[in-house]
């Protein structure tokens, strides 16, 4: 008697587990079902392909900063940071690297045909044209570290909703076999009550982990931004001492 009990309490009826009730909901409930499961499914893919996205990024921009700030040579960090392809900083300091080397190189063809005045004037839009390559590098790399992200946060604003919507409409339902079956006791409410309020809680299932990691990338993003910034800074500062102001007591 205890067996029969025990298994009675477990819940053989089908519309007593997870399943049952999801594979005995209406049309309109699965429905809803499945696009809630598929924003789970690409938002968890999205939560994993990112963290290790910004684990490998964080982790050859520290190398790549500690490298650079133990070196005096541009050269040789050059070519130490063409083997960092996930930082940021070792992409903007290789374009500003190349800017600076190009314009050296256009410099030196055009000053023979300038008066005295263009090297002055030259100087102040090159260390603009650093300056633009280095946002411009920044920039990008922000909307590398972007990519799918927002689908983040339109998952936590939506899938509660659609959710709702799932169970607003099974409860309809309900009310509409109650109101076909002529009885409203609790036997005949509360399975398709219970079939219905699943689909808010898958919503709910959905959408909080999807906040959450929104707002945690968000923060890293913001941070990396602020770093970025700050080596854009101490990259033209050192331009500008070791290369601007040397340039000019030279002519």
């Amino acid at each position: 008697m205890d067996k029969v009990l025990s298994v009675e309490n477990l819940g053989t009826n089908l519309h007593d587990t997870l399943l049952g009730m999801v594979m005995s909901a209406g049309l309109m409930v699965k429905f809803v079902l499945i696009i809630l499961f598929f924003f789970s499914i690409v938002s968890w893919a999205i939560i994993f392909s990112r963290y290790v996205f910004f684990r490998r990024m964080e982790r050859e921009s520290n190398t790549f900063l500690e490298y650079f700030w133990g070196k005096k040579q541009f050269g040789p960090i050059f070519d130490i940071a063409k083997k960092y392809n996930n930082s940021p900083f070792a992409k903007m300091f290789i374009a500003g690297y190349v800017e600076l080397g190009t314009m050296k190189k256009t410099e030196e063809g055009g000053v023979q045909a300038s008066d005295s005045a263009a090297p002055l004037s030259f100087e102040i839009t090159e260390g603009e044209a650093i300056e633009r390559t280095l946002k411009k590098v920044m920039n990008r790399e922000i909307a590398r570290m972007e990519t799918a992200v927002p689908f983040l946060a339109t998952t936590g604003n939506t899938t509660p909703f659609i959710g709702l919507f799932g169970t607003v409409w099974g409860i309809m339902d309900s009310f509409r076999h109650i109101g076909i079956k002529g009885s409203a006791n609790i036997a005949v409410v509360a399975p398709g009550i219970s079939e219905a309020l699943i689909a808010t809680a898958v919503g709910l299932f959905t959408a909080i982990p999807a906040v959450v990691a929104y707002n945690h990338y968000v923060t890293r993003i913001n941070r990396m931004a602020v770093e970025m910034e700050n080596f854009m800074t101490d990259f033209l500062n050192i331009v500008e001492r070791h290369f601007l102001k040397g340039h000019k007591r030279a002519h």
